[in-house]
């Protein structure tokens, strides 16, 4: 049974770290402020949510320590998260940063 734990934590950590991967070249290579908060939000938000997760079944299953902190810790990062992406991309285009000049749709046009 530990050994399937093990490779199920090192997968949840593994699979974290690619996310990061994702959003450290969606900062580097998308053209502009909205496209790159997005990427950043998004898979930030799940890789750390995957490796707080493989980090919660290893010590559950390895040394019978369940810590309560890092649950409410994924929660916290599950709501926030989200929420300050949002509002630091509408924060942005409220103060006139342009989009990338081959956007196609602007939704927030709509509210001004």
């Amino acid at each position: 049974m530990t050994a399937i734990v093990e490779i199920l934590s090192a997968l949840f950590l593994l699979m974290g770290v690619f996310l990061f991967l994702v959003s450290a070249f969606g900062i580097i290579r998308l053209p502009d402020v909205y496209t790159r908060n997005h990427a950043a939000s998004k898979s930030s938000t799940l890789g750390i949510m995957f490796i707080l997760i493989g980090t919660l079944l290893y010590f559950y299953y390895e040394h019978g320590h369940f810590d309560f902190r890092v649950v409410l810790a994924i929660i916290f990062i599950f709501m926030t998260s989200p929420v300050a992406g949002h509002l630091i991309i509408r924060s942005a285009y409220h103060t006139g940063v342009k989009m990338w000049d081959r956007s196609v749709q602007d939704d927030l046009k709509k509210t001004r």
